[in-house]
């Protein structure tokens, strides 16, 4: 890691870190807040759906506002538009309204993604790059484990919760403002040719987004719902998305340095399959305190192991506009799979 560009990577990984931090406080309140409301899981799930229907809305433009504006002010403008979005949930109780809101964040939390993945790949020396992603992604996931506990605070004792949690977001803009503005080569008009050339090159790829957009989005929006039906107290149930993000964040650096050492594909295979062989216990655990944090903390760091790995892949196949396309890709790929999730599970 001897050329990497510490002053850019590290802005960069502080910034998304902050983002993370609103983001895991702004999911679990508002599925809260719409409990607290007699609102049923349906509308819930709706709800959740559209933020995640706005990050695919996003997809294409991104490449476009970076040529145009460069990607520091890109990101700028989404973290002004997610934090602008979030607190003016505080002024209304409209489902409608917040359904409009919900899916402007949605799209600031694509831009936001698109950029800083296809950015940190590009960062990233090759004999190292599984590191270097497991740091950029750990970073994220640290800050964002802490939300769901800030909202158990913010319920508890702030009145304008979503207002505070909208200014969570802005601690993002001074670490931005220290990454160099230097802005990706343009897209080409063949641009979607590429699209249709590499979508086919990246099917494993897709799937490890796709599996872990639908795990994260359900873990932090439903998981603490579920949790409190099973009889687990609000507060404690709050903190089981935050121990799905602990198990995450604890282990990215040491899946990151497996893939460096043993190779990519074999350890994302093994993740795939711990996920598997754990996922079907969860209903089992619930009766069980130990075994629920246990199996919440392993069950968070082979999931959050498979995207991770997915950005590694990308690192090593794309380069240049190619490796633009394939993060738009990736993020598509959560959009449709975190928004079908809660419809279903919500229905």
């Amino acid at each position: 890691m001897k050329n990497m560009p510490w002053r850019d990577f590290g802005a960069l990984v502080v910034s998304i870190g902050v983002v993370g931090l609103g983001l895991g406080a702004t999911m679990p309140l508002t599925a809260l807040t719409l409990d607290q409301r007699g609102v049923g899981t349906d509308v819930i799930g709706l709800i959740t759906a559209i933020s995640a229907i706005g990050i695919l809305a996003a997809a294409p433009f991104v490449s476009g506002w970076v040529a145009r504006f460069g990607p520091r002010a890109t990101m700028m403008g989404a973290v002004w538009a997610a934090a602008l979005a979030t607190a003016a949930m505080q002024l209304s109780d409209s489902l409608p309204l917040w359904a409009v809101l919900r899916f402007i964040f949605g799209a600031a939390m694509g831009v936001l993604f698109s950029i800083g993945e296809a950015w940190v790949n590009r960062l990233a020396p090759d004999a190292s790059r599984g590191r270097v992603v497991a740091m950029y992604t750990t970073s994220f996931t640290l800050f964002q484990l802490v939300g769901p506990a800030l909202v158990a605070l913010f319920n508890a004792r702030v009145a304008w919760s979503f207002a505070a949690c909208g200014a969570l977001f802005l601690f993002a803009l001074p670490g931005l403002a220290l990454i160099a503005n230097a802005a990706p080569a343009r897209a080409t008009d063949e641009e979607g040719v590429r699209w249709r050339l590499i979508l086919p090159r990246m099917p494993m790829i897709v799937v490890g987004a796709a599996f872990f957009a639908l795990f994260d989005t359900l873990a932090l929006s439903l998981l603490p719902l579920y949790a409190i039906r099973h009889g687990i107290a609000t507060d404690l149930a709050l903190l089981s998305a935050s121990a799905i993000l602990v198990g995450d964040t604890a282990l990215q650096f040491v899946f990151g340095w497996l893939a460096d050492h043993f190779g990519r594909a074999r350890v994302h295979l093994a993740c795939g399959v711990m996920v598997c062989l754990l996922l079907p216990l969860l209903p089992l655990a619930a009766d069980t305190p130990w075994l629920w944090w246990t199996l919440l903390l392993a069950l968070g760091a082979f999931a959050g192991a498979i995207y991770m790995l997915s950005l590694v892949a990308c690192g090593e196949r794309f380069g240049g506009h190619s490796l633009t396309s394939a993060s738009a890709i990736v993020n598509a790929t959560w959009g449709v799979a975190s928004g079908g999730g809660p419809l279903l599970t919500g229905c």
